[in-house]
């Protein structure tokens, strides 16, 4: 996901003045406005005096996010889709602009945002590298308020996965962003829809399962070459194979959510369900992963994995697993695979 290089001097000073005259919270280095919202993401405050109304999404789940929210029409700017939006957003989505691969900082700031949603931390980079918008605290200083949904908190402004604090993966911190992101963009009301009929679609799902047996789930990025990469403890995934009556087969691998390991240790594990986790494209769906399947099912290194000899290596997008507003959806995905004879 390459980004662009950073604003020349002159150039950045000219962002910088239209940045600030589209009416961030507060001026730079000033105070909140009367009647200004404060509300805490990962550790830093967010301040807007009024909903922002030219708001840059970032990455699948934040894109959702603002379409399930409401604010479709506030949306100057989306980007870096992994698979299909999902049906209920594909509308709303076709008439934003869209950026294939995420934009560069300057990219970013020429669409005069006031603020930046992002559905995983690393847009934001405490260096300002090439590699990512700049810090959240930069970007604050230009009048561009950012969010990064909690479930993914970084300890510190700009750092990654590995300074993800485990307990924040959980549906109650999306549940928590969508109240959040509900003052600060004025939409409480659609906020707390959204959130009931996760709750209520998901207590649907888990009620089913209560009493079955828990199979255990690997979620694999479908590369076989030197290893391969699955979700661990502190993807989003394991809370919604748990939701969904099964348990993350690599829940115990915690320093980041993307973990590489040998093909003898996947084989060990013998998970009972494989999902192979499939993007990044905007027009990608399931059916795209099937020559990853068949090569999968085919490969004799894994011919007695118990997952290949019952017929479980299932497809699956990468979107399913982001947190989001997609835990109800890929819940009730899952527990139809796992648990076919209880969710239809």
């Amino acid at each position: 996901m390459a980004v662009g290089a950073l604003l020349k001097p002159v150039l950045f000073a000219t962002m910088l003045s239209l940045v600030a005259a589209c009416g961030g919270a507060a001026e730079a280095g000033g105070k909140p406005k009367t009647g200004a919202i404060t509300v805490k993401n990962c550790g830093l405050d967010v301040t807007v005096d009024g909903p922002p109304e030219r708001v840059f999404a970032a990455y699948q789940p934040a894109i959702e996010m603002a379409h399930a929210l409401g604010i479709s029409d506030r949306l100057v700017g989306t980007a870096y889709l992994d698979a299909v939006v999902l049906p209920e957003y594909a509308e709303a989505q076709k008439s934003r602009k869209y950026y294939k691969n995420l934009p560069s900082r300057e990219e970013l700031l020429s669409t005069n945002p006031d603020f930046v949603l992002s559905g995983f931390n690393d847009v934001f980079s405490s260096a300002g590298s090439d590699s990512s918008f700049g810090s959240r605290k930069g970007l604050g200083e230009l009048g561009v308020k950012t969010w990064i949904f909690s479930p993914l908190c970084p300890t510190a402004d700009g750092l990654g996965d590995e300074a993800i604090d485990p307990k924040t993966v959980s549906m109650e911190n999306v549940y928590a962003d969508l109240r959040d992101l509900g003052k600060i963009f004025g939409v409480s009301g659609q906020a707390e829809k959204v959130i009931a009929d996760q709750k209520t679609r998901i207590a649907a799902v888990e009620k089913k399962v209560a009493a079955a047996k828990r199979p255990t789930v690997a979620i694999l990025r479908a590369n076989l070459e030197g290893g391969v990469t699955v979700s661990g403890g502190p993807d989003f995934g394991t809370v919604l194979i748990r939701q969904a009556g099964g348990v993350n087969a690599f829940a115990d691998l915690t320093s980041k959510r993307n973990v590489k390991i040998s093909m003898e240790e996947f084989i060990k594990r013998n998970p009972d369900y494989v999902l192979v986790s499939d993007c990044c494209d905007a027009g990608m769906t399931e059916a795209d992963s099937a020559a990853k399947i068949a090569a999968l099912m085919s490969n004799p290194a894994l011919a007695n994995l118990k997952a290949v000899k019952n017929k479980r290596v299932k497809p699956f997008l990468f979107a399913h697993h982001s947190a989001g507003v997609r835990g109800a959806h890929t819940t009730e995905l899952i527990a139809k695979i796992i648990h076919p004879d209880l969710v239809k």
